[in-house]
């Protein structure tokens, strides 16, 4: 199984981040071509769509504007940023037998923060 790492920003761009909103999209389109052409061989293929998770990395980001983090909570339906162990856990899922139908698509892990209908 293959697993790709994205961004919700393939499902709507995220201010100030023009090439990952170029790029990721494109990750995408391969995700969804490579699902294609190698799941006749029983390959299976996914993306994760992660919003925002307290990382390292973001917490780095935030402790530059500490109001952003209030702005950015308010937004998401759940009140708080995602773990990287519940992000680990729904790949490890993704990737694990239990989800053996489960191929070519786009999950959203992101706390409700997508408002889109798909």
């Amino acid at each position: 199984s293959i697993l790709y790492n994205t961004s919700i920003s393939v499902k709507e761009p995220i201010d100030n981040l023009l090439l990952s909103n170029a790029i990721r999209p494109a990750v995408v389109g391969m995700m969804r071509t490579l699902s294609r052409e190698i799941g006749p061989m029983g390959i299976r293929v996914n993306a994760v769509c992660p919003g925002w998770v307290r990382t390292d990395r973001v917490k780095q980001l935030l402790a530059k504007n500490p109001s952003r983090e209030g702005e950015i909570v308010a937004q998401i339906p759940l009140g708080r940023m995602g773990t990287p162990d519940e992000f680990g856990a729904v790949c490890a899922f993704l990737l694990s037998p239990v989800s053996s139908y489960i191929h070519g698509a786009l999950l959203l892990i992101d706390g409700g923060l997508y408002h889109g209908m798909m």
